[in-house]
């Protein structure tokens, strides 16, 4: 208890000085989640090129109508 606290004054144009925040930097998480989204779209759009090639090629070989010579 012995030990005296320093008391700080503050003057209100130290107040309003006071240097902005700096812009939020790259956070290694943020850097994942960005790769991460980035791969997820990769694979989503690989996936819907495969579905409609898929479609494509069944329609090509089985088409709706069948042949009158064939049934």
């Amino acid at each position: 208890m012995s030990e005296k606290k320093t008391i700080r004054i503050v003057k209100k144009e130290d107040r309003t000085r006071r240097p902005k925040a700096a812009p939020r930097k790259n956070v290694p998480r943020d850097t994942a989640r960005e790769i991460v989204q980035t791969v997820t779209n990769w694979v989503n759009e690989v996936q819907q090129k495969r579905a409609v090639e898929t479609t494509r090629a069944i329609k090509l070989l089985l088409p709706n109508t069948p042949r009158t010579s064939e049934t």
